[in-house]
């Protein structure tokens, strides 16, 4: 049975949450602060987060930044009242899948809970089927290895530190140097397709990705920007 892990201190939006979520066939589990939850995710397995950020303890972001930095890669859904689209960006530069604004339908919710659920279980899949295979440079960038058993990559002699979707990100476009993805590609093979997900998180993981190359190399342009279709590998 899949585990879900609730944060939110406002007992009726925690109960038709958690009434929902149970007819769904999944297990939930309440934590009030955020640092009761990050104590049982450093103890217990969970397959999703929901995510308030107006916690009585530590403000939901600072709490989905410790999460990130500890390592946790579980999908994060957020919930909050907070609906202007600098908190939505903000949430995604940290590291959330989805973003709800309260009030919001318990059924949706619960959709796309189950869209997170199958995404996951694609990543998981993949990432199994990068791992096999073999270690080598792209054939346009010798300066960058990738390491998909270890998910290291190493540009320029420096191992970058890759959160795994950036990781995958990474190694999928370096696979097909000269490649143009589109977005909703991206979306498709590394978060799985749904009705959801929004396209900025593609955006997102990509400015990461160059911010942190950009930093071992400032002239570093490994992935381009195809302007009003998505991003591709430099080609030889």
């Amino acid at each position: 049975m899949q585990r879900i892990l609730i944060v939110d201190d406002e007992p009726a939006i925690v109960g038709l949450i958690r009434e929902r979520l149970e007819r769904e066939g999944l297990a939930v589990s309440v934590a009030l602060r955020a640092e009761t939850a990050l104590a049982l995710l450093s103890a217990e397995s969970f397959d999703l987060l929901i995510l308030d950020l107006g916690l009585p303890d530590v403000d939901g972001f600072a709490a989905l930044r410790r999460l990130r930095e500890q390592g946790h890669d579980l999908p994060v859904l957020i919930v909050t009242a907070r609906g202007d689209e600098i908190d939505r960006v903000v949430g995604l530069e940290l590291g959330a899948d989805d973003y709800m604004v309260k009030p919001f339908s318990v059924r949706e919710l619960a959709a796309r809970v189950r869209a997170m659920l199958r995404r996951s279980a694609e990543v998981t899949r993949l990432r199994a089927q990068m791992a096999q295979a073999p270690l080598s440079p792209p054939p346009t960038a010798p300066d960058l290895l990738i390491d998909p058993a270890r998910r290291r990559a190493v540009f320029r002699g420096v191992a970058l530190d890759l959160r795994p979707r950036e990781f995958d990100l990474l190694a999928l476009l370096a696979a097909s140097p000269g490649r143009v993805y589109t977005r909703e590609a991206l979306l498709r093979q590394l978060w799985g397709h749904d009705d959801y997900v929004d396209l900025r998180t593609v955006d997102v993981h990509v400015r990461r990705l160059r911010a942190k190359m950009a930093a071992i190399d400032p002239e570093a342009q490994l992935i381009q920007t195809e302007w009003g279709v998505g991003y591709r590998f430099i080609e030889g």
